[in-house]
């Protein structure tokens, strides 16, 4: 491997994988075998306890394998000084590990600075990566972990183990124990890094749904991290292998498809904007002219504020402070269709505000481009659906067509039995 790969990633192959702890009968992973694409995000997913973190970790020797092979860019990490390893294998777990004596600009330097490179370049880097996970550096560089919100440390979790450039990030649940819309703004962040800096990851969660919305491919894992489906979301969703991965997809596969569609994909519309800075007589104005039913109010930094409506400056007599609606939930860009559809529901007048990057207006999107959105999805589902209804069909047919057989057959066997039986008592007689 390389010291760094800049914006790419490194392929990962894991050959006949094991772990084996001392006085444990069974191995806790045995035998895996994956090929994880140059730049492709992987997730593991699967019950608790079935050795996905006992995986993850083996790729960069924070536990060492029993048996198997671990190669990154066909170099085998076994002959690879485990420190220099992990300076070169991004590493982001759910407690962040974070030093709670070092600021953000400190936690965020330390891979590059213990991997030598120069200040100027270490300082740069700091910046880039907090404005990369939507932090403004000027108002988090000198912060203390302890003076973050739980979102914020995991941000700075995500640009910590992004910060030396690593070909390789492994997260091992960094977005669980969280509420749901932090969880999905981590989400849609981690989703946005990964098409800006093609690193390859590898992301392990017991989450379904999270493994849909963020994986390229999906890899469900059995006991002992037998792999029992290696697929693309899609094909997971209309095709599981088996029982065992229809548990693990749980009920609503059809909804779960939403997440596949990011709302960037779909028509992302506009609303008239004005500024808080804005007099007020020129927002009322505007709020009064013809087809300008409602206005999205923008912060000094163009994030979405308030929804005004006409007479809202009315009732609250002219007190901007007070009128109408606070915006408070947005969807970003690389948020998902299920995300997007569950914000606009919860909004009375059906509509939320999209947001860029830093949290900057970019448009709105609304219940009926939503709704056709999901209705275009499920027309094109359609035909595999009925495929696999079919073929469903089909298989119950043929069961019952054996089992009807198979009576007969046992029934006409029956009646061979007792006529051999009566025969032969009437010639023993």
């Amino acid at each position: 491997m390389g010291d760094a790969h800049g914006a790419g990633g490194a392929s990962v192959e894991l050959e006949d994988l094991s772990k084996r702890y001392p006085g444990r009968r069974r191995p806790s992973v045995d035998g895996v075998s994956m090929e994880i694409r140059a730049g492709e995000t992987v997730v593991l997913v699967g019950p608790e306890g079935c050795g996905k973190s006992t995986t993850l970790k083996m790729i960069n020797r924070l536990v060492e394998p029993s048996g198997g092979r671990v190669r990154i860019d066909g170099e085998d990490v076994t002959g690879v000084d485990p420190v220099t390893l992990r300076r070169q294998v991004g590493y982001a777990i759910r407690s962040c590990g974070l030093f709670p004596h070092m600021t953000v600009a400190q936690n965020i330097a330390l891979v590059p600075g213990t991997a030598g490179w120069p200040k100027a370049r270490v300082r740069d880097r700091v910046e880039e990566m907090l404005h990369l996970v939507g932090l403004d550096p000027r108002a988090f560089h000198g912060r203390y972990p302890d003076q973050l919100s739980e979102g914020q440390r995991r941000r700075v979790g995500m640009a910590r183990a992004l910060a030396a450039d690593p070909p390789v990030l492994l997260m091992d649940e960094p977005f669980g124990a969280l509420d749901p819309a932090t969880r999905e703004r981590l989400q849609d962040t981690l989703i946005r890094l990964r098409h800006e800096l093609r690193t390859t990851i590898v992301f392990v969660t017991h989450d379904f749904d999270e493994a849909v919305k963020l994986g390229d491919r999906i890899a469900v894992l059995r006991e002992r991290s037998r792999i029992a489906q290696f697929d693309t979301p899609e094909a997971i969703l209309t095709h599981p292998a088996d029982e065992f991965v229809s548990g693990v997809v749980g009920a609503g596969a059809a909804l779960k498809r939403l997440n596949l569609t990011r709302v960037r994909e779909i028509g992302v519309g506009d609303r008239p904007t004005m500024s808080v800075d804005d007099p007020l007589q020129t927002i009322f104005d505007r709020l009064r002219s013809r087809g300008a039913d409602e206005i999205l109010l923008l912060d000094r930094q163009r994030r979405p504020h308030r929804w005004l409506r006409r007479g809202d400056l009315m009732r609250a007599k002219g007190a901007l402070a007070r009128a109408g609606t606070p915006v408070r939930r947005t969807v970003s860009r690389d948020a998902t269709l299920r995300d997007a559809l569950e914000a606009v529901l919860t909004d009375s007048a059906g509509r939320v505000a999209v947001t860029g990057r830093h949290g900057e207006y970019t448009g709105v999107v609304d219940l009926e481009t939503l709704m056709d959105s999901v209705h275009r999805l499920l027309r094109a589902d359609r035909p595999a659906t009925d495929r696999l209804e079919a073929r469903e069909d089909r298989e119950r047919r043929e069961r019952r067509e054996g089992r009807e057989r198979r009576e007969r057959r046992e029934g006409r066997e029956g009646v061979s039995r007792e006529d051999r039986d009566g025969r032969g008592g009437v010639a023993t007689a």
